[in-house]
């Protein structure tokens, strides 16, 4: 998600080369989608000039490839999970592995999610994404996927649509995500120390910072805990996500005035014509 072209310019600097873009980027915010592993599994050394343009602290949600989980549904796939795996330890500690599921992935396949999760390496977080309306509306169903996780130390990462869904869309990117996007209800619960929540607003700013406020209440319940939440503000054309994941963590800090101040941005130079 480093590399949006519309942040070129505001967010990193046009003249940066693509590959130290990363660097630029954790200047705005200390986390990061890995939806690109989605699609292939990087090249090592290139995962490893990930982990060296950012701090120690800075997280990255790595997303299975679709083979794994898409293709092949978890089965089968020790061959693509050793590459997978060896990819990204460069990132050691830092990296979670984020399994996306399809939406036909259902109550009835816990059992085989359940077997990979005790495959994966001790000490590698791990989190899991599910699509499934059972999961979410039947109560055994969701009772049946948190013992599965649990016993993983495997974290439910919702994806909160609800906001977005609201009113019918009025842009061409909220058309596009309007025919993609889940309907899911909201879920809250957190079931380890590291929760993930992906939230999808709306183009307007306005909308999609009055929508996350149940969020900041929830977030800020998870710190005084002691937890250590990762929250991604998307909208569907992204173009302002950096300034708005921002301002959802100082609207977080004003609930939690403890909670450190996010380091300043470097400034980005100024369009020229030569």
């Amino acid at each position: 998600m480093w590399t949006h072209k519309a942040w070129l310019g505001r967010f990193v600097p046009q003249s940066l080369p693509a590959r130290e873009r990363l660097r630029a980027y954790a200047g705005w915010c200390t986390a990061v989608e890995g939806n690109t592993t989605f699609y292939a599994t990087p090249a090592r050394d290139t995962v490893a000039t990930w982990a060296q343009q950012t701090g120690p602290d800075f997280r990255f949600v790595v997303k299975l490839p679709k083979v794994v989980t898409h293709e092949r549904r978890l089965t089968g796939v020790e061959t693509e999970m050793r590459a997978f795996l060896d990819a990204v330890a460069p990132l050691g500690d830092r990296a979670v592995l984020w399994t996306q599921l399809p939406g036909s992935f259902g109550p009835a396949d816990v059992d085989v999610l359940a077997r990979f999760l005790r495959r994966l390496p001790a000490g590698l977080r791990r989190a899991v994404e599910v699509r499934h309306p059972g999961f979410f509306t039947d109560a055994g169903a969701t009772s049946l996927l948190e013992g599965a996780l649990a016993t993983a130390e495997a974290e439910w990462v919702p994806f909160d649509t609800t906001v977005f869904f609201r009113s019918p869309p009025v842009s061409e990117a909220e058309q596009e995500s309007w025919a993609r996007k889940p309907r899911l209800p909201r879920r809250t619960r957190a079931l380890t120390n590291d929760p993930i929540v992906r939230y999808l607003g709306r183009d307007s700013a306005e909308e999609t910072a009055a929508g996350w406020q149940p969020w900041t209440e929830v977030v800020a319940a998870w710190l005084r805990e002691g937890r250590s939440p990762t929250v991604f503000v998307h909208t569907p054309d992204n173009h302002d996500a950096p300034l708005l994941a921002r301002r959802f963590y100082e609207d977080v800090r004003a609930l939690v005035p403890g909670l450190d101040k996010l380091p300043e941005p470097e400034p980005v130079e100024p369009a020229t014509l030569f």
